[in-house]
């Protein structure tokens, strides 16, 4: 449980990186 709860943070931090990078550029 714990690896799949890490996995899950890493990745919506990762979605949240992406989606301020988008709102950035555009």
């Amino acid at each position: 449980m714990f690896y799949m709860d890490m996995i899950f943070s890493i990745v919506c931090l990762l979605l949240l990186v992406i989606c301020v990078l988008v709102g950035v550029a555009f």
